[in-house]
């Protein structure tokens, strides 16, 4: 499967619009993650526990994107966008939703 953020491949023709797909994935954040983040922001530098909590749930978002693509018979998703957000009771969940446009595209 062919994910791309491009409305086009190129080289390649787009032979069938099959519609948007999205997949969607929520990663609660723990306290612990929580505290050492805190500290990092007041202290300054990068928090490597919420990079690599966002990573696995864009990692997430895209195969249930994938998956949905390949119901409609999809070989590429394209127009992909990601959207980040932080959800919940004070914030404390991280959502990546990604929707593209599932299409079939020539060999």
């Amino acid at each position: 499967m062919l994910l791309t953020t491009t409305p086009t491949v190129e080289g390649k023709k787009i032979e069938t619009y099959y519609g948007i797909v999205s997949g969607e994935a929520i990663m609660g954040a723990n306290l612990f993650k929580d505290i050492f983040a805190n500290i990092r922001d007041i202290v300054g530098g990068r928090s490597a526990a919420y990079e690599h909590e966002l990573r696995k749930a864009k990692e997430i978002a895209l195969a249930e994107l994938s998956e949905n693509a390949e119901q409609f018979g999809a070989n590429a998703v394209v127009g992909i966008d990601l959207d980040y957000e932080t959800v919940g009771v004070h914030n404390g969940m991280l959502m990546v939703t990604a929707a593209g446009t599932a299409v079939k595209i020539s060999d």
